[in-house]
């Protein structure tokens, strides 16, 4: 089993006529368990070193929310043994799979074959939408301008959401926030 076999197992499932939380489940525990905790340093080193170029006073805040909320949530997902019978919305997974391919090639790196930071990007991504029904950017994520993502009565809202529409390659597609209102 290697990483991109990921894509082919969420195919088969998109197949049936309904996928429930559990059924997602079993393929994101299956591939977080062939993450190892090098994986997991060398994605925490990337991620530090694509943070060089944030703004310094939102350098660390980006590094402690997004190591937190994306690195960990692969031992979230290997111990999560919850019981969800619930239905995803297997339309919104169908038209997200595209994306999902583009994700994992872009993040592909060109030196190492055995690069496990795209599936931890994927897994991430559809665990936090599909199973927690989160944003990908957790609440409080905070952008240029003092924007945060918000939570209001039960409604996501980003601040940075229109300003990737025009990007077929952002995650952003996938998210559930909506865009925050007047900005």
């Amino acid at each position: 089993m290697v990483a991109e076999d990921i894509l082919t197992e969420l195919q088969d499932i998109m197949r049936n006529r309904r996928i429930s939380k559990n059924d997602l489940m079993v393929i994101l525990k299956k591939y977080a368990g062939i993450i190892s905790a090098y994986d997991l340093m060398m994605a925490t080193a990337r991620m530090r070193k694509d943070g060089e170029y944030i703004q310094s006073q939102y350098r660390e805040k980006y590094l402690k929310i997004y190591i937190k909320h994306f690195i960990m949530r692969m031992k979230e997902v290997r111990e999560n043994n919850d019981d969800m019978e619930s239905e995803i919305d297997i339309t919104s997974l169908k038209n997200s799979f595209h994306l999902l391919e583009l994700t994992f090639e872009k993040e592909k790196s060109a030196n190492d074959k055995y690069d496990k930071f795209p599936l931890i990007y994927v897994i991430t991504s559809l665990y936090t939408t599909f199973i927690l029904e989160e944003p990908i950017h957790p609440v409080g994520s905070e952008f240029p301008g003092n924007l945060k993502v918000s939570e209001e009565k039960g409604k996501y809202y980003c601040p940075v959401k229109d300003n990737q529409k025009d990007n077929p390659n952002a995650i952003c597609h996938l998210c559930l926030a909506e865009q925050t209102p007047n900005i």
